[in-house]
């Protein structure tokens, strides 16, 4: 078993840490708020009150907090990993962060004799609860190798997409996939609604045909129920999105569907929906529809 210092333990990284605690891995966490503790502890794992505490001993470090500046912090600060892990430890970054940035850092790490890989997740909270994750890992093919048991305790579809930086790429084409299916997925209930349709028929015989996804599988609910609770918020999404357009404009590449979706969480972001799950995208259409329902989220959501 491998000892695992966990760093991040937010709505995906609290139930990832705890799979690898009941698989046995003695497992250490650290959380800038330390109350996002208590779940690793009450599985069996433990609590750092440092990151230079949480990596002391490690044979492998795993980082999931939200944003490239977040990682930056947690690798590259005086109390952080590259300063105070053991020579040869695994970085499993589970970040969703610039590809650009990835790679400088897997570099820095190997001058300071680290692993490095890129692993960044999709399946949102069900997918980190159920241990189903699909996870696109970059960095070396020894590396990959080393990290694909940890993986398989937090991940289903787990696959070596190339070098470092690697995996945040295909992580950032994910999230275009996921915002256009999201947006599409939204104006088509606003526009059944406005027919007065059979909403629930609708999205059952939609899914059982070409339209079908998983979007329309786990996200057509939450939005019949207007039950935006964040499994995956549009403020994390709206920065993917911000990756996505700047590498594809570095590579020459037009997105203009991922622009259109980027601009509609910018404005859910500006309406303070932020914090709501990205199914909640469907606010913003309706209010570009002038079809805002009567109970619609609170107007100063409470995030996770």
């Amino acid at each position: 078993m491998s000892t695992i210092a966990f760093i991040g333990l937010g709505i995906m990284g609290s139930p990832m840490a705890c799979h690898l605690v009941r698989a046995g891995h003695p497992v250490i966490g650290y959380n800038r708020s330390p109350q996002r503790t208590a779940a690793l502890v009450e599985a069996g794992g433990s609590a750092g009150e440092s990151i230079e505490q949480a990596v002391k001993g490690a044979d492998v470090v795993a980082i999931m907090v939200p944003d490239t500046a977040d990682v930056q912090r947690v690798l590259l600060g005086d109390d952080g990993v590259f300063a105070h892990a053991e020579p040869g430890a695994l970085v499993i970054d589970f970040s969703s962060i610039r590809p650009d940035v990835t790679a400088e850092l897997a570099e820095l790490g190997a001058h300071r004799g680290l692993r490095v890989i890129d692993a960044p997740v999709s399946g949102g909270e069900p997918g980190a609860k159920n241990a189903a994750l699909s996870i696109m890992v970059g960095g070396s093919a020894g590396d990959f190798a080393a990290a694909k048991p940890i993986l398989e305790i937090v991940g289903k579809t787990i696959i070596h997409v190339g070098t470092n930086g690697a995996g945040q790429t295909v992580k950032a084409a994910n999230q275009l996939i996921v915002a256009g299916n999201i947006a599409l997925l939204a104006e088509a209930l606003t526009f059944l609604r406005a027919y007065d349709v059979d909403i629930d028929a609708a999205v059952k015989v939609l899914g059982g045909g070409l339209a079908g996804s998983a979007v329309l599988e786990q996200k057509a609910a939450k939005m019949v129920r207007r039950d935006f609770d964040p499994g995956f918020r549009i403020e994390l999404h709206h920065k993917d999105l911000g990756i996505l357009t700047a590498a594809a404009r570095e590579a020459g590449v037009v997105t203009p569907l991922g622009i259109a979706a980027s601009q509609l969480m910018a404005s859910a972001v500006s309406n303070e929906e932020g914090a709501l799950d990205h199914s909640a995208l469907l606010l913003g259409i309706e209010r570009l529809s002038g079809r805002r329902q009567p109970d619609h989220a609170p107007d100063k959501p409470t995030g996770k």
